[in-house]
């Protein structure tokens, strides 16, 4: 048994464990479990410092699961985006093939909260269908192995999934989406690395929100992977009491850098249901960005994004920095609040004639 199969051996599973480590009512926990399961690693529990850290709230069953009842259970329709079980195909040229259900630890905000953890509804049986879909679909170049994580899955599993799509000859691009760099940073190995390396041009986006989550075992897992020729994104969702401000977003975004994990992408909350009390205000998402812009380096800056209710798709948010604009010019201020004008280039209009050819009476 591998070391990471061990530290998922010996992870906080059922209520009782959860309970009795964090000092919490077992029928409390024994009740929210029955909504939404959880499981935390030893590596993430043993990051976490005491019931105010915010890592304790983004794992730790909490009784506002169940006291609101706003939101949906597939708040991003991908439902109705799936034409084949395992896949949702809503963009043009890229889709999201499932592959695994399980999780290494559960995200208690999780979009898929109706589906993770329930090997009926993301199923390995489910994987040839997906394949043979992604076959017969010749405009999709770009496929997003995700789940639950992609990385539950052992080495030889994972393998046969990225072979067999690297053998469809009109999927250019792979991305694995992950949080293990973040939850089980050991189930990055020199093997995985190199089983990975085999199927170029492949990208992996990991799932940090905090700058503490990423400490020396997140460092040698991200090293691993870079040093394969990966290159590394990140997705963070904006989460209150977690990274809603701009000092803490600012440190998380620095320090993926010093890891060589660009910054990809900043969520604004999804609508799902039991999860009210992450959500933030749109507002204070572009305050956030506006801490970002100007302030740190460009190449720390992510896009803020709604990935909207009923399937629209993800929608960038900016602060407004164009104070006016018109034919001559456009006013605009700075990430420091100076005001800066820039001229419009005149739109010249198009001659009636070629004015290389001469006018000449019809005959």
């Amino acid at each position: 048994m591998e070391e990471w199969q061990k530290q998922l051996r010996d992870s906080l599973r059922t209520p009782e464990e959860i309970a009795d480590r964090f000092h919490l009512n077992q029928d409390e926990v024994r009740k929210i479990c029955r909504v939404f399961q959880a499981r935390i690693t030893p590596h993430y529990a043993g990051l976490i410092k005491s019931k105010k850290d915010p890592l304790y709230r983004q794992v730790v069953p909490d009784a506002a699961e169940l006291k609101e009842n706003s939101g949906a259970n597939d708040p991003l329709s991908e439902d109705l985006d799936s034409p084949v079980p395992g896949i949702v195909h809503r963009y043009p040229d890229r889709l999201l093939f499932l592959v695994s259900p399980a999780c290494a630890s559960y995200c208690r905000f999780c979009t898929r909260k109706r589906k993770v953890g329930q090997p009926d509804k993301i199923s390995a049986r489910h994987i040839e269908g997906g394949l043979q879909y992604i076959r017969e679909h010749p405009e999709v170049r770009d496929v997003i192995v995700s789940g639950g994580d992609p990385l539950m899955m052992v080495d030889d599993k994972l393998e046969a999934v990225l072979s067999a799509l690297r053998a469809i000859p009109h999927v250019e691009i792979i991305r694995i989406g992950t949080r293990m760099p973040c939850f089980l940073p050991q189930r990055v190995t020199p093997k995985l690395a190199a089983m990975l390396k085999k199927y170029h041009p492949l990208y992996v986006n990991v799932h940090f929100n905090h700058p503490d989550e990423i400490d020396a075992e997140a460092a040698k897992a991200l090293g691993l992977l870079a040093d394969a020729g990966i290159p590394l994104g990140n997705q963070t969702v904006l989460l209150k009491g977690v990274n809603d401000s701009p000092e803490v977003m600012k440190r998380l975004m620095r320090r993926l850098l010093t890891v060589r994990v660009r910054p990809y992408y900043i969520y604004q909350a999804d609508y799902v249901r039991g999860t009210d009390h992450f959500r933030t205000t749109v507002e204070k998402g572009l305050e956030v960005m506006e801490g970002l812009r100007g302030w740190t380096s460009g190449l720390a800056v992510p896009a803020f994004v709604i990935d909207a209710p009923g399937g629209g798709g993800k929608i960038p948010l900016l602060p407004n920095y164009i104070q006016a604009i018109n034919e001559k010019e456009v006013v605009m201020r700075n990430y420091a609040g100076e005001v800066f004008v820039y001229p419009q280039t005149k739109a010249r209009k198009r001659p009636a004639v070629h004015p290389c050819l001469p006018v000449t009476s019809p005959m």
